[in-house]
């Protein structure tokens, strides 16, 4: 049979089933999908393939998944370490997206983590960062998958003005990549001290509406536990459980 790849490693660790190690095995890929896993002799006497690796020396795993990133703030690395969260993010972070961020720095940095991701495995990533659009564009054009977060903050960005604005624009990338197969979306409230009351009810609607997750940061230090609880009367993932998050 003709196939578009066979890649020959020393070892091929699958996720199922469990606990087992294939030694001198083979990887039939056809039309971007694996159709088949069998010993590397075996693999060579059954498929003709355009390409054939042989990795000797190396083990194959399925690729790894980032499960919360802010992809482009790879271009921020050692501004500002080893420092309290909110005195991070007032004194250091915010200011210097102010200053810095738009569409061009948003993809150079997203390249770079990508570059970075796929040295260490990682096929995957899920994202949360403004102007989602650059991200989800490069991602697209390198062959990346993704989780794209369509961020909403109260504040003011370089990306957006407004709540309103915010989701207008996160269901405008919606709309844009919902046929890309590499490029999926969910709203990213950045944090429950960052975003109201009325603008959590709003995602949980049109999330359940347009049938996408939610990313957020909750519970990240004591510090926001006490605030919630001393402006709410309560912790902030009982608040986004009442809120219908």
């Amino acid at each position: 049979m003709n196939i578009d790849t066979l890649i020959h490693a020393r070892w091929i660790i699958p996720v199922e089933p469990e606990n087992t190690v294939y030694e001198n095995y083979a990887l039939a890929i056809k039309n971007d999908k694996i159709i088949a896993l069998l010993g590397s002799d075996d693999a060579r006497k059954k498929f003709t393939a355009t390409e054939e690796l042989v990795l000797e020396h190396h083990a194959l795993i399925p690729g790894l998944i980032n499960a919360h990133t802010h992809a482009a703030m790879s271009l921020f690395r050692g501004i500002a370490n080893d420092l309290p969260l909110m005195d991070w993010l007032n004194n250091h972070i915010w200011p210097a997206e102010k200053k810095w961020i738009g569409p061009e720095f948003v993809k150079d940095g997203t390249k770079l983590a990508i570059a970075e991701m796929l040295r260490s495995g990682t096929t995957c990533f899920n994202d949360m960062y403004f102007f989602p659009d650059s991200t989800a564009e490069i991602c697209a054009s390198v062959g990346m998958r993704a989780m794209i977060g369509l961020i909403i903050i109260d504040l003011p960005t370089l990306w957006a003005n407004s709540s309103d604005e915010y989701l207008a624009k996160g269901e405008y990338v919606h709309d844009s990549f919902r046929h890309n197969p590499l490029i999926s979306t969910a709203f990213a409230p950045h944090a429950p001290y960052t975003v109201s009351d009325d603008s959590l009810k709003r995602i949980a609607v049109l999330a359940e509406e347009l049938d996408i997750q939610i990313h957020m940061h909750i519970h990240e230090t004591t510090d926001e536990i006490n605030q919630s609880i001393n402006k709410y009367g309560k912790r902030p993932i009982d608040r986004l459980s009442e809120l219908g998050l």
